[in-house]
Order: structure tokens, then C-alpha cells, then sequence
């Protein structure tokens, strides 16, 4: 007599050609129970024996089964999902957040999906307000947090998704009531604006996001702090946003106004950094030597320029995990995540020259 993790396998019909193969017909291709193959392609927390789960996971493959997630969200309340909302994908700071949350999605069977609120409010409550029909597990909204008033739409979009649930993860400042997570970006720049004027640099430019922009203004702020105290000048700030076509056009107007040499230019992120770099070279000046050059982040691409760049070390990767991990995990506590400010060739020392002045 067969159990229902015996020797049937294989006696049942497979799924006909054209039809949709259903769960009963991967238990019976397997030779397990429809219980037993429910938890190895749902998302069960209970343990089922290897060779078990191998013949259910074959037999899903043969037969071409794929869970239905809506069907899955509709009994359990969420879906195996993990939803990040992200400003633009093409800039590499979310490219490596998003690397860290998939990383913690991956460990715990989950996976993630991404949306781009291209810094649009209006576009990311519109965006959280969809996703709250496909019932992830969580939301983490990696984006830059604004002191706008029309901030709080998405402020009403996310008290919902909780309120039915879902477990909302911020970054930066972040909203109160959520968990959050973040770097000193404050700390960080100020500690590049000291090291700057350690090298010799008495006269800076800062490229910046729009006025309000909080992760923007804290690096502004923390710049100026440690570039002052060091006995330098931050002459203007030139606002644009976080994109590189940004920074080259805030550096092109820039040298509109006039840029000596010696000049330090502060670019609030690493893209914003690299776009002043070209607009610098398409004016004929020379990076280092004649016009210094600074970003934040350390985006790999940095390291690659020629000269590379100094910025500041954010650890971009972990930074996604550690969201993720404040998504999932009962007990969580915000770590502290150190920075480092990293001097290149795009920052050459001037103490020489500044002693001989």
C-alpha cells in the first residue's frame, strides 16, 4: 500500500499539453502529499526532508509549475515579495543598495522587486499606493527625503501599507515611526571638509541638490563646518540635483562666474562629483593640479577616472542589507556604519603651495 510519500510516483497522469500544471499535479509527479509540496514551493517555514524536497522541486521543473503569488498573497495577507522604491537606478548609489537588499532577499526566499520614483513626491505615493495591491512582505524607500510639504502624501501611502501590515523601512532622517536606517552624512562631509583644508585648500565650491533635500543639505552643512574650521572658505554653492548632466551643469556655470586655480569643488555625491569632472575637462582645465575635485559615496566608478577620485566611503552595499535585515528581523537595532574619508590624485596636497603664498 502506497503513503503519500511513497512509491506512487509517477503513476498519476502528468499535466496535459496546454494545460496549466497545478500543485496536485506536481505532488502527484513526486509521489509526495499536496501538504508536502505546498511547503517546498510556498514559502512554508516548516522543514521538509531533502530527498523530498528535491523530488518536489524536480517535478516542478518537468512539469513547468510556477506558484501562484497572487493566489499566495490572497490567503496569507502578504506575498513572498520585498519592494524598494529607489530615486534612479541608473545612478550606482541605488544600484549598490539595491545589491545589498537582494542579497537579504535571497537568504530569506524573497524576492524583490524595484520602482523609481525618479524624485517625483507625487510619483512615489503613487507607486506605494500600487504596490499595496500586490501585498509585499515589506517596503524599504531608499530615496532622498525632502522637507517639502508634499512629502506627506507618501507619509500617507505608508501609514496604510502598515496599518494593513506591511513593514515599512525609510532611509536617512527617515519618518518616526518606522524603522530606519542611515549614515552620518553630516559627520562624514565635515570630516572630508577638515581633511581638505589639511591638504592646503582655502577656497571652495559646493555642488548641491535643490534647497531642502535633507541627505543634500546635511553634506552642505557638514562640508562647510569642517572646511572652515580648517581654516578654508566655501565661496558659493551652485544648486542642481543628485544627477551627473546636473553636476556638469552647475560646475559649467560655475566657470561662467569665474573659478581660479586652486579652487576646491565639493560635489554632494560621487555622480554629481563625476559630472563637474567633465565639464571641467570640456573647458580645458586640469583636474588635480589646476581645479580640485571632491564626491561622497565612493561609487566604484570613482576609483576607475583618471585622476581618481577622493570621496568619502559609504559602505552602499551593507547599507541595503542592513534595510532589509530591519525589515525582517523581530530585534533589530540601527548599527553604526562607519565612513572614510579616501584622498586620490584628484586632490593633490597644496600645503606646499599655500606655505609659499
Amino acid at each position: 500500500m502506497s503513503t503519500p510519500e511513497g512509491p506512487s510516483r509517477g503513476r498519476g497522469p502528468r499535466a496535459g499539453r496546454g494545460n496549466v500544471p497545478t500543485l496536485q499535479d506536481v505532488a502527484r509527479e513526486a509521489g509526495v502529499s499536496l501538504a508536502t509540496a505546498s511547503r517546498v514551493l510556498n514559502g512554508s517555514q516548516r522543514t521538509v526532508a531533502e530527498p523530498y524536497r528535491g523530488r518536489v522541486e524536480r517535478a516542478a521543473a518537468e512539469l513547468g509549475y510556477t506558484a501562484n503569488v497572487s493566489a499566495q498573497a490572497t490567503a496569507r495577507g502578504t506575498s513572498p515579495v520585498v519592494a524598494l522604491l529607489v530615486a534612479d537606478i541608473a545612478d550606482p548609489y541605488f544600484g549598490l543598495i539595491a545589491t545589498g537588499v537582494a542579497r537579504g532577499a535571497d537568504e530569506h526566499g524573497l524576492v524583490m522587486t524595484i520602482s523609481l520614483t525618479q524624485h517625483d513626491p507625487a510619483r512615489e505615493a503613487r507607486t506605494i499606493r500600487a504596490l499595496r495591491g500586490q501585498r509585499p512582505q515589506g517596503l524599504i524607500l531608499a530615496v532622498s527625503r525632502t522637507c517639502d510639504e508634499s512629502a506627506t502624501d507618501t507619509e500617507r501611502e505608508l501609514a496604510d501599507f502598515a496599518r494593513r501590515g506591511g513593514r515599512v523601512v525609510t532611509f536617512g532622517s527617515g519618518i518616526a515611526e518606522y524603522r530606519r536606517v542611515g549614515i552620518d552624512d553630516r559627520g562624514g562631509a565635515e570630516e572630508l571638509g577638515r581633511s581638505m583644508a589639511d591638504l592646503g585648500y582655502r577656497s571652495a565650491i559646493t555642488l548641491a541638490a535643490a534647497e531642502g533635500v535633507i541627505a543634500s543639505e546635511d553634506r552642505v552643512v557638514g562640508f562647510r563646518r569642517g572646511f572652515t574650521d580648517g581654516g578654508g572658505v566655501v565661496e558659493r554653492v551652485v544648486r542642481g540635483d543628485f544627477r551627473r548632466e546636473s553636476g556638469a551643469a552647475s560646475m559649467a556655470s560655475a566657470l561662467a562666474d569665474g573659478v581660479p586655480e586652486g579652487t576646491l569643488v565639493f560635489g554632494v555625491s560621487d555622480v554629481v562629483a563625476i559630472g563637474a569632472m567633465s565639464a571641467l575637462r570640456d573647458a580645458g582645465r586640469v583636474i588635480g593640479a589646476d581645479v580640485a575635485v571632491c564626491g561622497f559615496d565612493d561609487v566604484p566608478s570613482g576609483s576607475d577616472l583618471t585622476p581618481a577620485l577622493t570621496t568619502v566611503r559609504v559602505p552602499l552595499t551593507e547599507l541595503g542589507y542592513q534595510a532589509f535585515r530591519a525589515m525582517v528581523d523581530v530585534e533589530w537595532e540601527q548599527p553604526h556604519l562607519p565612513l572614510d574619508v579616501i584622498v586620490r590624485a584628484s586632490t593633490p596636497s597644496r600645503r606646499a603651495r599655500t606655505r609659499s603664498l
